[in-house]
């Protein structure tokens, strides 16, 4: 029986280094807390099978703006804010909503986008 690849998130910090991160087979919301350093996360979807999360009290706390995470939405929709704190990367839900981890290959495209730094979009403050 061929072993089936790990599942993998893709952490963003704030200053723009990256982690890569084994995905559980369980316990999905205590991982996104401990990766975030938070207590609540905001799910944000960027397609049908990528989701980022982040902490849903980032802006609030004070979190700096994570440029990596900002750009890195306005390459899958249409750029409408900043996005605050460290960001995790995952695959979409699978039929029972339970959150899939990243296959090798999503992990390996949103690294070479991050990377590449992407088209710089002007976000505008709407305070």
């Amino acid at each position: 029986m061929p072993k089936t690849k790990t599942p993998y998130a893709l952490l963003l910090r704030t200053d723009g280094m990256f982690e890569v991160l084994d995905w559980p087979a369980s316990g999905h919301l205590k991982a996104l807390y401990q990766a975030i350093d938070c207590q609540t996360v905001a799910a944000v979807d960027l397609t049908a099978k990528l989701t980022m999360w982040l902490d849903d009290e980032g802006i609030i706390n004070g979190a700096p703006v994570n440029l990596a995470a900002t750009r890195l939405y306005g390459m899958y929709r249409p750029l409408h804010q900043r996005y605050y704190g460290t960001a995790v990367l995952t695959g979409g839900p699978d039929r029972h909503g339970d959150t899939r981890g990243l296959t090798e290959d999503q992990l390996c495209e949103l690294i070479e986008r991050h990377l590449s730094g992407g088209a710089t979009v002007p976000v505008q403050r709407t305070r």
